[in-house]
């Protein structure tokens, strides 16, 4: 009697609490230190071996711009063209394992992350991107761990749909990797993303180029030496981190380019896009192009709203991880008599947010990520200061002398379309409209039409019909949409994460869809006993 061959059953990882008197709390604070005072050289990782390419860059920390943590090696063309090589090369081995093999790769890495590598990828994540404990904890830990052991199961899933056989016949889909190799783009904000988007490609039999954020080649090399170690073969993914524009131009103009799994910036994944319809003829075969960009995300209060839970979810929704999270609320719709009973408390609570170096753990903020951010982050609060549109409520300042750190700001707006409720500024900025008791119905309206993203969005209300409608009416406004809960936080195998219009491909990281884009299946009908007369009986006199 044959047995199917079934993977672990995927279970959410705990997150774990960092409350002071807990073990996890004094092992992180040691492991910050070891870091802090080492720094580490970087190497290009190109199928297996480091290379060095003696142009470097500095990591340091953003809210210690004084921690020096790394000098990274950036890639030049010739780098790049041979990490393309190492992917190719990999892929024919790669590509023919059984799928347990692939996957039994990143379970393993799934559990070194959840034991013994828990620790360096938290604390590095801590130290790279200004990420508090719990920040940390539930994105670098707790989510790739998901994301490792969830996408494992969905490929089992995929791998198990097969089609009918009729009589006589056998009938059999292979899904193979893609014919090529795959591009992986990763941003800074998460290290989970930067974990997810190579191994997501890689465990359907791909083999990937990873370019990470430059500000967090800190945190990805972490992630790379976890994927060695769990014993990946060399060349599955090859670690390119350099200058966009170079490493772009190598992989774009590839003729094996055979997808982009991409998340970061609406304006960059639509150059990609351009440069990869510009270069459609060159290529073996359709890219698949996968992205998740920006975000303009919502919190829209009905009258009957709790008012305690709406000033909670938007200060967490707004303010964790400093706004920089593509889900982050950053534009809300408040009915006037909710908005006077929740204006004091809110102001005062979002006054007395910690803010400062997160190995301090009574902080519950750090910095932002670098000067540019900074920079961009203190013009829109001067542009609101000066208008007669907004008026700064809380918050404001901004200090780049130690760290690049900006206050959790809330504007009022007094128009629906000042450009802080519309532009996304990936920052601890949140921009409040009052809007009439009576006008419920119109600011539906206006919350749908308002921003060019769908990415997510909350409603609260206790009235049933107001959630109902609500949900109804902003159908198409969020691709994850929250009914009395703030929009970020989306947990793997729980809340599939994307949106649709300008936030992406909505290819729902975290589930059997965004892994279904990877494969390429191929049909096989094997016939026992073929025919020997082409002549059917119709044809007989």
């Amino acid at each position: 009697m044959g047995m199917k061959a079934t993977g672990p059953a995927p279970i959410n990882e705990p997150v774990r609490s960092y409350a002071p008197g807990t073990g996890e709390r004094e092992a992180l604070k040691a492991r910050l230190k070891e870091l802090a005072h080492d720094a580490i050289e970087i190497p290009l990782v190109i199928g297996g071996r480091e290379v060095k390419t003696g142009a470097t860059a500095l990591s340091t920390s953003p809210h210690k711009h004084a921690l020096k943590l790394a000098n990274w090696h950036k890639a030049g063309r010739a780098e790049v063209e041979s990490a393309v090589k190492a992917a190719l090369d990999a892929r024919r081995e790669w590509s023919e394992w059984r799928w347990e093999d692939r996957a039994a790769v990143f379970l393993r890495a799934a559990e070194l992350l959840a034991t013994t590598w828990r620790y360096t990828v938290a604390g590095a994540t801590m130290l790279c991107q200004s990420k508090t404990a719990h920040q940390a904890e539930i994105d670098s830990t707790c989510e790739l761990i998901d994301f490792l052991r969830f996408n494992v199961h969905f490929a089992e899933q995929i791998y198990a749909n097969q089609p009918m056989s009729g009589p006589g016949m056998w009938n059999r889909m292979d899904y193979r990797g893609l014919e090529g190799f795959v591009y992986a783009v990763t941003p800074f904000n998460f290290t989970a993303i930067a974990g997810n988007l190579p191994s997501a490609a890689a465990m359907m039999g791909n083999t990937v180029v990873w370019k990470p954020a430059s500000s967090t080649v800190y945190s990805g090399y972490y992630l790379m030496k976890l994927f060695e170690a769990a014993g990946l073969p060399p060349g599955v993914i090859n670690f390119v981190p350099g200058d966009a524009q170079a490493v772009s131009d190598v992989v774009l103009s590839h003729p094996e380019l055979a997808g982009i799994h991409f998340t970061g910036s609406t304006e960059v994944f639509q150059t990609m896009w351009r440069t990869v319809g510009q270069n459609i003829q060159r290529y073996k075969s359709y890219p698949r192009l996968v992205g998740e960009t920006g975000g303009k995300d919502f919190i829209i209060a009905h009258e009957s709203a709790e008012k305690d839970a709406l000033v909670t979810a938007i200060i967490r929704g707004g303010f964790e991880y400093q706004g920089q999270k593509c889900s982050a609320a950053s534009r809300i719709y408040v009915p006037q008599s909710v908005w006077r009973a929740i204006k004091a408390p809110l102001l005062e609570q979002t006054r007395a947010l910690t803010m400062g170096d997160v190995s301090d753990f009574r902080n519950f903020m750090g910095a932002v990520i670098d000067k540019r951010s900074f920079d961009k982050i203190a013009e829109y609060i001067k542009d609101a200061r000066g208008s007669k549109d907004a008026e700064v409520l809380v918050g404001g300042e901004s200090d780049g002398k130690e760290g690049y750190f900006i206050r959790p700001t809330i504007l009022e707006a007094k128009r629906p379309d000042f450009r802080t409720m519309c532009e996304e500024i990936f920052g601890p900025v949140v921009t409040v409209y009052v809007y009439p008791d009576n006008g419920w119905s119109d600011t539906l309206d206006l919350v749908d039409r308002t921003s060019p993203y769908a990415l997510t969005g909350a409603v609260f209300a206790r009235d049933r019909k107001a959630v109902e409608e609500a949900t109804r009416r902003l159908r198409n406004a969020a691709g994850n949409f929250y009914i009395n809960d703030k929009p970020t936080g989306a947990v793997v195998g729980q809340q599939p994460f994307g949106g649709a219009r300008a936030s992406g491909t909505n290819d729902k990281a975290g589930s059997y869809l965004n892994l279904v884009r990877w494969v390429s299946p191929r049909t096989l009908k094997e016939t026992f006993v073929p025919p020997t007369d082409y002549r059917y009986p119709f044809m007989a006199e």
